[in-house]
């Protein structure tokens, strides 16, 4: 014969080894479906450049990083590309037919559905606020069976962490005018006149540039990736982006 206290902790049991199986569901979906590390790379805006003799196959580069990885370096291994290509480094921009310039503006944990709304924005746009964000299983029921089925269910997941890092890079690329072509800038900035007003500001100039601009975005996805995974592929499919516009 079974006593009421044990009759109640045979329940307890069950309905725990239960409870563990239906919200670990989540978890294996994510570590099955997220096992492999999954590596994506857009433009908000596709630049077509017209080729040229190879005379004029010179390029000069200027690459910043005002994200909060101030240690991650991308010139060398575009420099590098780009002279594979069959192209010349220049230091000079004067002397260069192209001149690529860069920013990287964003790297580290995201939300994925952020990151795709700062890459639709295009060039120039703000990248702000906090991006790291992940995903949490959740259970459904009431009472003390239902949060205890969320405990074990937070536990879960707690584990088993879908993970996305992005690398978020504003891109110009300017080509110089062939002789007889005249390009014209107009420049549009707003002066902020207290807290009601602004002032408009236009300036229109000449120059020997035409200029394309578009922002970058490379994701890396996987169960509990760590940025020491992330970050050389990351990188690569930016090196990739931007020395094949040339």
């Amino acid at each position: 014969m079974l006593y009421p206290t044990m009759k109640k902790s045979i329940f307890v049991v069950a309905f725990m080894s239960l409870a563990l199986m239906l919200t670990g569901c989540s978890a294996t979906n994510t570590l099955v479906k997220k096992r492999n590390l999954d590596v994506q790379t857009k433009m908000s805006n596709t630049v077509f450049l017209d080729p040229v003799a190879p005379s004029k196959r010179t390029v000069f580069l200027q690459i910043r990083n005002t994200s909060d990885k101030p240690n991650l370096d991308i010139k060398s291994d575009i420099k590098a590309n780009i002279e594979s290509r069959g192209y010349k480094v220049l230091d000079n921009p004067d002397k260069a037919h192209y001149m690529i310039q860069a920013n990287i503006l964003q790297v580290g944990k995201a939300d994925l559905r952020d990151s795709e709304n700062f890459l639709s924005q295009g060039f120039g746009s703000a990248v702000g606020g906090a991006l790291v964000g992940a995903q949490f299983g959740g259970g459904s029921g009431r009472g003390a069976t239902s949060l205890a089925g969320a405990a074990i269910g937070l536990v879960a997941d707690a584990l088993v962490e879908d993970v996305y890092y992005s690398m978020i890079t504003d891109l110009q690329i300017s080509e110089r005018a062939s002789a007889g072509v005249v390009v014209t800038e107009a420049l549009d900035s707003q002066l902020a006149q207290g807290t009601n007003s602004k002032k408009v500001v236009t300036s229109t100039q000449e120059t020997q540039w035409k200029r394309y601009q578009t922002r970058v975005l490379s994701t890396a996805n996987k169960v509990n990736l760590e940025f020491a995974e992330a970050e050389p592929v990351l990188k690569q499919g930016l090196v990739q982006s931007i020395s094949g516009l040339l």
